[in-house]
């Protein structure tokens, strides 16, 4: 008889890091199970039910059949509504053969990750970043170089940081904007000066991560591959899940070089074949449905931001900036290091979080989780009057503890 020991995993999947955002979100879920009275500020999904107009998408497509193998980049109607979301939206010509549709945004990052780095080569990541880009990197084989930000600094890069970062071995930059886990948006010039930058270096390809492109507060939405000496080395990456509340539906895409898209195309074909046919059929409802849905949500999440704000600057040692978009604030926290509450010490985010969620029965993400190990994470995805209760619960907390420097 085998033992269980004997039947050792690979090495690829015992170095990989479980995801703390589902993690703390599945912690959440079991205390809640347990009768806890608990409030989730980890998850990033909004708090509503996908919008009635986009579910008529999906029933229709159950009437009309569509229960068979769809094609693997996506059915062509779809890849159409996104060829035409780039135009009319983005001022971007692709076509459907530069367009690929997956499971998820996420699908699209690994696949993009897999098809263009090999062992050896090197993906720069300014901090703070996604959890998973990091995980991605590693299962491709590539190391990770990281440009660190600040609050200060909105968590932006400098051209002069993005200049120093790049060696002969970089073979792609990974950023989103807006940022996942800070809210960070950058400027049409801000990118401008970054793409001084790359113009210098040919040989890195940009993977720009656009998934919360509708929920930009402060300016209008712009992408790195508007400017014509860099569309034909980057990879967008969007989806309907942020925009539409669809991320049960897990429906990404990714426009790309054609030979990037083929590619992607075909390592998709070997791991999961097409996205769900009547998913598929709901994202094309979304994308063709009524836009003010899209600038009712804006105005929604912007609000929710403002008041968060207002309720974080009440609490002594949270250092907050204002992020012009997606709905994460991400305060650094590191003055409650070494406080003390009995027995218990904060040593770091972790501590914190922990204490939160055991003593207010709050979930936030530790920063570490996207290489800030001074901050935490607490995503707005929910009503006005839960986030007030939930940061009530924190403040009132906080104050138990005896000391914070």
């Amino acid at each position: 008889m085998y033992m269980q020991e004997n039947l050792k995993l690979s090495n690829r999947i015992t170095e990989l890091e479980e995801s703390k955002t589902i993690a703390m979100a599945r912690l959440s879920r079991d205390l809640k199970k347990a009768g806890k009275d608990i409030i989730s500020l980890s998850l990033g999904e909004p708090d509503f039910v996908t919008p009635t107009e986009i579910l008529e998408g999906a029933k229709k497509a159950i009437d009309d059949g569509f229960t068979f193998y769809p094609p693997v980049n996506g059915f062509l109607d779809l890849r159409e509504a996104i060829a035409n979301k780039f135009k009319t939206e983005n001022d971007l010509d692709y076509s459907t053969d530069q367009i690929v549709v997956s499971n998820g945004a996420k699908q699209c990052l690994i696949n993009t990750f897999l098809c263009t780095l090999n062992p050896g080569d090197e993906v720069i990541v300014p901090t703070p970043f996604w959890v998973s880009y990091l995980s991605m990197a590693q299962l491709s084989g590539a190391s990770v170089k990281y440009i660190d930000t600040t609050i200060d600094a909105d968590f932006k890069i400098t051209a002069e940081q993005l200049e120093n970062a790049i060696t002969s071995k970089t073979k792609a930059f990974v950023f989103s904007s807006p940022s996942n886990p800070t809210g960070a948006a950058y400027t049409k010039e801000e990118l401008a000066e970054l793409v001084k930058v790359f113009e210098k270096h040919p040989q890195v390809i940009i993977i720009s991560d656009e998934i919360y492109e509708h929920l930009n507060f402060a300016f209008k939405h712009g992408s790195i591959a508007n400017f014509s000496s860099m569309k034909d080395r980057t990879v967008v990456i969007n989806g309907v899940s942020k925009a539409y509340a669809m991320t049960g539906w897990r429906i990404g895409y990714m426009a790309a070089p054609e030979h990037i898209a083929k590619a992607c195309q075909k390592l998709q074909g070997q791991f999961t074949s097409g996205a769900c046919s009547v998913a598929q059929k709901t994202a094309l409802a979304a994308l063709k449905s009524d836009k003010q849905l899209l600038t009712r949500l804006n105005t929604l999440f912007k609000q929710r931001r403002d008041n968060l704000i207002e309720k974080i600057k009440c609490i002594d040692g949270f250092k907050v900036n204002k992020p012009e978009g997606a709905f994460y604030l991400f305060p650094e926290v590191s003055s409650y290091f070494n406080a003390q509450i009995g027995d218990k010490k904060i040593s770091n985010a972790n501590d914190l979080c922990m204490y939160l969620l055991e003593d207010a029965g709050v979930s936030m993400i530790p920063g570490d989780a996207f290489g800030s190990p001074n901050n935490i994470r607490i995503a707005y995805a929910i009503s006005e009057e839960v986030i007030n209760k939930a940061i009530d619960r924190v403040n009132h907390s906080l104050q138990k503890l005896n000391s914070f420097a």
